[in-house]
């Protein structure tokens, strides 16, 4: 349990900051696919190791991933 916290640490990061680095994203997407979008949008590594953390599943909306990114702990 100490490992999983550890690896669902809360950041600075927040979803407004997770959203603009996703633009021109279509959903749903894989979160590999939103990691590439963050990359090809000059993401930082904090927003691309936020997005590392979250749960590996299909996106369907900008709002499943807001609510993910709000989860982080």
């Amino acid at each position: 349990m100490a490992n999983e916290q550890k690896n669902r640490q809360k950041s600075d990061v927040n979803p407004i900051m997770v959203q603009q680095h996703l633009s021109g994203a279509s959903y749903p997407m894989s979160k590999q696919d939103m990691i590439n979008k963050a990359q090809e949008n000059n993401a930082s590594q904090e927003i691309l190791d936020t997005l590392h953390q979250l749960p590996d599943q299909e996106y369907k909306s900008p709002v499943d991933v807001s609510r993910e990114v709000g989860k982080l702990k």
